[in-house]
């Protein structure tokens, strides 16, 4: 299992480099890397019926024989498709061996995507079925996975196929008492099935038991965390507490209810005689970093250092001007210090600097904060903004960097309070569910693609009042397996259509960090119009001026990201809109987006979620970006989640120390896990 990915037949240096860029390095690793949606092999239709772009599988006869042709120096065969209903032309690129395949008159099944071709449509690539080979098809599923540029997903699914027959038998570690109670299957059984299943219910079946491990370690592991920390004693006593009630009288607003309520239990954590753990929830745009500023300043009154860890460099920077000028504004004198992974070599020496000579100072950076040149004198406070964007271990490092600190940390996923106890269960939660009274609810519709010229003009109606917008694309670039609009033809699209009249730039994940800081710097400073994205700006800047937020293929999304989403928009004085085009056009997908285009609650959104979800809902609505689970989510699978939980607790109460014989496996994963970092 260990074993480098290169043991694998056909997997030299170069293709060795494009796995490494996906996070692939093992045999275990290509083992555990999931597929992130499978092809299911729709009923043909006759030509007759193809009246729209998209994937079709089309039955019909190949009428003549097929051409082989020259275009710009490359050979394609082209092939006429029909029946009685009409006609669709089949063309393949650099394939002459196609029209050796094919005789004229015979019945074949057609599979690909069709595009429009003047008056007709034309149908690229497609794979040639019988109709009995289709029929064996259609009962299975075709994994499709996440790539890089340069690696096929062909090339994937015979490196995963080598490594399943390479590893025969992958060690059992879950508990056979629990497998048993549980009924769930094996755990190579489970490894098959995921990859390559032979059904939709032997996939149901994998899936259930993958998701059960996820869950079932990450709560242990929490459960072990919370141990350790409860007995860890409070080494910041508070002896003055004026910092506080001053900045809330000088406030140019009044802190909501739930704020009020979040910052009196965190101070009320403060005082006791052992370290906080905290979990502070709410929305996006409920004002959970007032709350965070309140506490890091009453730390700095008190003599202590207090540090903020963002996910991305933007957001830092954002959150260290806010906490610079706030510092200004109510005359505090406090060192506010910077640290992200762009400072040059002198400005993070300057950085090191301030966190020696400054045994008060809030300091605000990224992951640069757990790099081991920083050190703190006197850290009493660690808040992790956007807590599930960093793993436990990364928590724990910061952590370790003081005298067994505070810990408080900050999510806007909204998750219903009865599995958040569980998730975070080495922690107290407080609630921000209210927003600040000055802003507009957004307005919000959900639409079909038909929609979509409207909607651009829209865009541009606002860009002409000053205002910004946001359009979401599910996907980077352009896939042959999946039907979804990507960022990349979709900038282009943007351009084309409204010229030198809106700046329109593009933003995604795979993307290097400073060239992504650049483009959020620009759209936040007023430079970008329109910023076309994947979800990579779940997590971004406060832009107030940004007014929408156009979310394509929005039936692909879980609900409470759709509805974080959006929150992107609506933090400035004008109103805010969403826009949802939904591309799948069903009763179901249209029951969910109609919860979003009705309220603006989070927490609502969230239970809501929970209810409509079920165990066959697994394809395409994964809450990719809340809680790093690889296939577990806590929505869809919140049953699953109670009784990993329920287990967990018994297994601690029979074995606490996992030292029986039959619990070894399952210590040597948690043991191993907790060595190279959790997930959350």
């Amino acid at each position: 299992m260990e074993s480098s990915v290169t043991e694998l037949k056909g997997i030299g240096a170069k293709t060795e480099k494009l796995l490494n860029r996906i996070g692939v390095y093992t045999i275990k690793d290509i083992l555990l890397y999931f597929p992130r949606d499978y092809i299911r092999y729709k009923a043909p239709v006759p030509p007759g019926e193809v009246t729209a772009e998209g994937v079709y599988a089309v039955t019909a006869r190949v009428a003549g024989m097929p051409l082989l042709k020259r275009a710009g120096g490359m050979e394609l065969v082209q092939a006429k498709a029909a029946d009685e209903t009409g006609a669709l032309e089949c063309v393949w690129f650099r394939a002459p061996y196609v029209r050796s395949l094919l005789k004229a008159g015979q019945a074949y099944i057609f599979y690909g995507k069709v595009k429009q071709k003047g008056r007709g449509f034309c149908m690229e690539q497609p794979e040639i079925f019988t109709p009995a080979k289709y029929m064996e098809k259609q009962k299975t599923l075709q994994p499709v996975y996440a790539r890089t540029e340069g690696l096929s997903n062909s090339a994937l699914v015979k490196a995963i196929r080598q490594a399943l027959d390479k590893i025969p038998l992958v060690y059992e570690f879950l508990p056979e008492p629990i497998r048993i109670k549980e009924g769930i299957c094996e755990y190579n059984f489970a490894l098959r099935q995921i990859h390559f299943p032979d059904s939709i219910e032997n996939l149901a079946i994998a899936r259930r038991r993958l998701v059960y491990d996820e869950f079932f370690i990450f709560i242990l592991n929490v459960q072990r965390q919370k141990e350790k920390r409860t007995k860890i004693a409070n080494n910041f006593p508070i002896l003055n507490e004026t910092v506080i009630p001053y900045i809330l009288s000088h406030l140019p607003y009044q802190l909501t209810v739930a704020q009020k309520k979040s910052l009196d239990e965190v101070i009320c954590d403060l005082k006791k005689d052992t370290a906080m753990q905290r979990l502070i929830q709410g929305d996006v745009g409920s004002g959970k970093t007032v709350v965070a500023f309140l506490c890091m300043a009453l730390m700095g009154e008190n003599g202590y250092q207090s540090a903020l860890m963002a996910p991305t460099e933007v957001l830092a920077r954002q959150h260290y001007e806010t906490f610079v000028k706030m510092c200004v504004d109510f005359k505090l004198e406090r060192k506010v210090v910077l640290l992200t992974g762009s400072l040059t070599a002198r400005e993070r020496r300057r950085a090191y600097e301030d966190m020696q000579i400054y045994p008060d100072a809030m300091v605000i950076g990224t992951q640069a904060l757990i790099q081991e040149k920083a050190v703190f004198s006197n850290l009493a406070l660690v808040v992790t903004d956007e807590q599930h964007r960093f793993g436990v271990r990364q928590r724990e490092t910061l952590a370790d960097k003081g005298r067994f600190p505070h810990i408080l940390v900050m999510s806007a996923t909204p998750i219903p309070r009865t599995l958040a106890i569980i998730i975070y269960g080495d922690m107290d939660i407080s609630v921000i569910d209210e927003t600040p009274a000055k802003r507009l609810p957004n307005k919000n519709c959900v639409v079909g693609t038909s929609y979509r010229r409207t909607a651009f003009e829209f865009i541009r109606k606002e860009v002409k009042k000053g205002h910004q917008a946001y359009v979401i694309c599910p996907l980077v670039e352009k896939s042959e397996e999946l039907e979804a609009e990507n960022v990349t033809d979709y900038t282009a699209r943007l351009e084309e259509y409204y010229g030198q009249d809106v700046r329109v730039c593009c933003l995604n994940g795979k993307m290097k960090p400073l060239e992504k800081n650049r483009i959020m710097e620009e759209f936040a400073g007023g430079n970008i119009d329109v910023l076309v994205s994947t979800t990579v700006v779940e997590v971004g800047v406060n832009v107030p001026n940004a007014t929408v937020m156009m979310i394509e293929n929005a039936e692909r999304f879980g609900l409470a990201q759709l509805h974080q989403l959006r929150g992107r928009v609506g933090r400035g004085d004008a109103q805010s809109y969403c826009i949802m085009v939904d591309h799948a056009n069903s009763k179901g997908s249209k029951q969910r987006l109609e919860i979003l285009n009705h309220s603006n609650d989070g927490f609502f959104i969230a239970g809501e979620d929970l209810k409509l979800r079920g165990p066959g809902d697994f394809f395409g609505i994964r809450q990719s970006g809340d809680l790093a689970f690889t296939l577990a989510d806590v929505y869809q699978d919140a049953d699953v989640l109670k009784r990993a939980a329920e287990d967990v607790a018994w297994l601690l109460e029979e074995d606490p120390e996992l030292i029986k014989e039959e619990n070894r496996g399952l210590s040597a994963v948690v043991c191993r896990q907790e060595g190279e970092g959790m997930s959350l």
